[in-house]
């Protein structure tokens, strides 16, 4: 075991030279520059601070950051990739979370996606079990298909994406009473194949990545159409699997692509800006990324999934 750590570390420090970038307390780390990765953490296990497989990813207004893995904890680690503190969802035999979003308390939404239900925790992990909302599947108002993600709007109503059967967003109040859903199985406008996950911007508009339509589509908080667009390949522009996206304030949309190992940079109507990431293991490479989160000072986290880490960029 001790041999193949060393000739794992050795591995990593000869791509870590080639590409400019330093190896420090676990993490490799540059000076921040366009279009680079500044900051690679983490690695494969089930112990504290290690990851199997992450799926989701949010972060808080400390950015501190929140991700789940294929062993159903949530791990909270700072910037810099430093563990913070963690804790496991209930039951996990079904299957693992697939969604984190922070609220607008600073509490954590759990798309509890095998359990048809979302979950509240505080920051420290203290699940409060009076706001779940969910946990029956089926087709009726507030029962679930497999839950991909929940946000709340500037009104403190919740919305949740569920694919399988179901392929719709349902709207809740802040007391979890349904108000609406809209959208069913299908290619067409204001039709899902997987809403994997979704953002509110400052208008309490609601983008949703279609994740097996190749495309991006936009909502007013009654289920109105407002925009759509995006088409399946893996040119500049194109899109393959977009699993998770992030706005940054500014006009631009940030895309992470499961299907195509990046991450695009868009404007907000979808002219492409700039992209990252390739496919493979070495530092700025990608294996099927789930979920992306920009920090206050703009960088961007994806969440390597079958790499078992977190990249840092910006661009």
């Amino acid at each position: 075991m001790i041999g193949c750590l060393l000739q794992n570390l050795n591995q990593l420090l000869v791509a870590s030279i080639a590409v400019g970038i330093t190896f420090s307390a676990g993490c490799l780390s540059r000076p921040q520059q366009e279009g680079t990765a500044d900051l690679i953490w983490g690695q494969s296990g089930i112990t504290e601070g290690r990851l199997q497989k992450p799926r989701a990813l949010a972060i808080d207004a400390n950015d501190e950051l929140y991700l789940v893995d294929m062993t159903a904890r949530i791990q909270v680690f700072d910037t810099e990739g430093t563990y913070l503190r963690g804790w496991k969802t209930p039951i996990s035999k079904n299957g693992r979370p697939s969604g984190l979003t922070i609220d607008r308390a600073g509490r954590l939404l759990v798309a509890d996606t095998h359990y048809y239900r979302m979950l509240v925790y505080t920051p420290d992990g203290e699940l409060l079990e009076d706001q779940t909302i969910g946990g029956t599947l089926g087709h009726g108002p507030g029962e679930f298909g497999f839950v991909t993600d929940v946000c709340e709007d500037s009104q403190g109503n919740f919305y949740v994406a569920e694919y399988g059967d179901f392929d719709r967003v349902q709207k809740f109040s802040p007391d979890g009473e349904f108000i609406l859903q809209w959208g069913s199985p299908g290619a067409d406008p204001g039709q899902f194949r997987r809403p994997q996950n979704m953002v509110i911007d400052s208008q309490d508009r609601i983008w949703v990545v279609d994740a097996c339509n190749h495309r991006l589509q936009v909502f007013d908080s009654s289920g109105k159409l407002l925009s759509i667009w995006g088409e399946e390949g893996s040119e500049l522009g194109k899109l393959y699997y977009p699993y998770d996206l992030a706005l940054d304030g500014q006009g631009h949309v940030y895309v992470c692509e499961y299907g195509n190992h990046r991450v695009q940079k868009f404007t907000l109507e979808g002219k492409p800006v700039g992209s990252w990431g390739t496919h493979g293991k070495g530092p700025g490479q990608l294996h099927n990324p789930w979920a992306i989160a920009r920090d206050s000072l703009g960088r961007i986290h994806v969440l390597d999934s079958n790499n078992h880490r977190v990249q840092r960029a910006i661009f």
